[in-house]
């Protein structure tokens, strides 16, 4: 027979190491959307061809999935003992 306080886990379900990484992702994903920030006109009847620059649609994108690709890590990382 095993009791309900036997299947409770000890302690936390992540190491410090998880939560630093997902800090860290949570930074690059932010820094990401910042890069896509910004390239309004002044007048909105003057079209204005800085929103298609190389930072908003190659860089940024990129640094936003590698964030996501750092959270993914920090959550199946598992520390050594």
């Amino acid at each position: 027979m095993s009791t309900e306080k036997e299947n409770t886990p000890k302690g936390f379900v992540f190491g410090p190491m998880n939560y630093r990484l997902l800090i860290a992702g949570l930074v690059v994903i932010l820094v990401g959307f910042l890069l896509m920030t910004g390239g309004r006109s002044e007048d909105p009847n003057v079209f204005n061809p800085e929103i298609f620059s190389f930072r908003r649609i190659t860089l940024a994108p990129i640094v936003v999935l590698l964030g996501f690709a750092i959270e993914v890590v920090a959550i199946l990382y598992k520390p050594k003992k």
